[in-house]
């Protein structure tokens, strides 16, 4: 296992591993900038990382609705790396579709959970990708496509999130298919099961919540070849790229420590799935 010492070593013992890892809090403070500065100065003046949460985006993110205490993968991986940047965690409620706004707003320092598609890279910076995430259909009780050209036909209804990456991957996969494109993902899953879609084109960790939760939408099936996206952090368009640059060091460390993964097995087994609920060919 790699120290927190170590880890300062790994990060070339610059400004970011003296701020962050391997300092003493006085040489954080003599570091930090006015919080009128870029994204890492911020943090390190104020003491304080925020990350965006969705209320009610189980496994990724959950408030509890007695208690108000945020869970889920993104929270824990957030105070792994809240804890490393030696810094308190704030979990700042937002929606997957505002979060972007969020963070030009400066109301949030970065929002895990992101697929990076290209009209969201015009607006924001992400990180490597803190993990693969497969694409899978729900498909409709007594519908079982094992491949994508089975749905790539004009008769195969899919229904879509529209302008998600779930639309974009589906669309480029199955040009001559028949597409419902929704406005929101629940409005996607209520087109399934209503019957007017055949599939819904889903991540494969929403895919396997819907189905758990409510087995009446059919089953999430991972069509081969195996295709997606990955789930990856954004943050702030800045012209100073250090805390771009520090996530991508700290992902791939936090990945080689096994946090990510363990992150998300916790967050899966509080939404009562488990590895066996994954479909076949799917791995993270």
């Amino acid at each position: 296992m790699v120290s927190r010492r170590e880890f300062a070593g790994l990060l070339g013992g610059g400004a970011v591993a003296a701020a962050v890892v391997g300092a003493s809090a006085s040489a954080a403070r003599a570091q930090a900038a006015p919080a009128t500065g870029n994204t890492f100065q911020q943090i390190v003046s104020s003491k304080k990382l925020r990350i965006g949460g969705v209320p009610t985006g189980a496994p990724w993110t959950v408030r509890d609705k007695a208690s108000g205490v945020w869970g889920g993968q993104f929270v824990d991986i957030g105070k792994a790396l809240a804890a490393d940047m030696e810094v308190e965690l704030e979990v700042v409620e937002t929606t997957w579709g505002n979060a972007i706004l969020d963070l030009q707003a400066n109301k949030l320092d970065v929002m895990f959970g992101m697929n990076p598609t290209p009209k969201r890279a015009l607006a924001v910076d992400f990180t490597v990708p803190v993990y693969n995430s497969a694409l899978t259909v729900i498909a409709k009780p007594g519908f079982e496509p094992k491949t994508w050209a089975e749905l790539n036909k004009p008769e195969v209804r899919i229904a879509v999130d529209m302008g998600s990456a779930h639309d974009q991957v589906a669309s480029r996969l199955c040009p001559n298919a028949t597409f419902l494109r929704m406005k929101t993902l629940d409005e996607a899953t209520l087109a399934l099961a209503t019957g007017r879609a055949d599939v819904q084109s889903i991540f494969w960790q929403g895919g396997v919540k819907a189905v758990k939760a409510n087995p009446r939408l059919g089953t999430c099936i991972a069509p081969t070849p195996l295709f997606g996206s990955t789930s990856n952090a954004a943050v702030r368009r800045e012209t100073d790229k250090t805390m771009r640059d520090f996530l991508n060091t700290w992902i791939v460390y936090a990945q080689g420590l096994g946090i990510v993964r363990q992150a998300v097995l916790d967050s899966l087994q509080q939404v009562d799935i488990s590895l066996n609920d994954l479909p076949a060919g799917v791995t993270f």
